[in-house]
């Protein structure tokens, strides 16, 4: 596990990848959609929000204040790894992926998977789910059992570790400066 500090800096304009699979991940209200769609844009490569491939099942549970287990999410996260197999170009998913066993159902189907864990205090996630427009499907009593849940990647290979209290822009610079830096590039499957 790499840890990334503020002072990197930023990314050049032509970062063209191909055969390059990323996820950002994290407890919600980590701001992980928001650096997938900038690190996607970024690399050029397909953003793929982790939360539209929820079954109805789940998202009823989530919007009733239950939080799902590891059987509602089995088919969530095969389902991801499809979604993921199918853009051959490479693509940057935003999905909590908060288990190791999770993780490693995801890289399963995508074995040369790398992953961004952004990192925030419970406080700032409970302030930014709570932040949301109405109607969004996780309400801010469910932060708390994402940090329960969350087993922290540290040690796990092709992983970064960022504070998700920066600013996007800083985010998505260290993202990348970590990508070329480790000559993350694959098409192996």
């Amino acid at each position: 596990m790499i840890q990334v500090h503020p002072s990197a800096p930023s990314p050049s304009s032509d970062h063209r990848r191909e055969g390059l699979w990323i996820i950002i991940m994290g407890v919600a209200g980590c701001g992980k959609s928001t650096l997938a769609r900038h690190v996607a844009d970024a690399l050029k490569l397909t953003f793929i929000e982790g939360d539209q491939f929820h079954p109805t099942a789940n998202i009823r549970k989530m919007s009733q204040g239950t939080a799902l287990d590891d059987v509602d999410r089995e088919g969530w996260l095969d389902r991801l790894g499809l979604e993921l197999l199918s853009y051959p170009g490479g693509a940057v998913l935003a999905c909590s992926a908060l288990k190791r066993v999770y993780r490693a159902r995801l890289r399963q189907a995508v074995q040369q998977l790398s992953f961004v864990h952004l990192s925030v205090t419970q406080e700032l996630a409970n302030a930014r789910v709570q932040a949301r427009s109405p109607g969004h499907p996780f309400p801010s009593s469910l932060v708390a059992s994402q940090f329960t849940t969350l087993e922290d990647p540290l040690g796990e290979e092709r992983v970064l570790q960022l504070d998700g209290a920066l600013e996007p822009s800083v985010l998505c610079a260290q993202t990348i400066d970590w990508i070329d830096a480790q000559g993350f590039q694959s098409n192996a499957r």
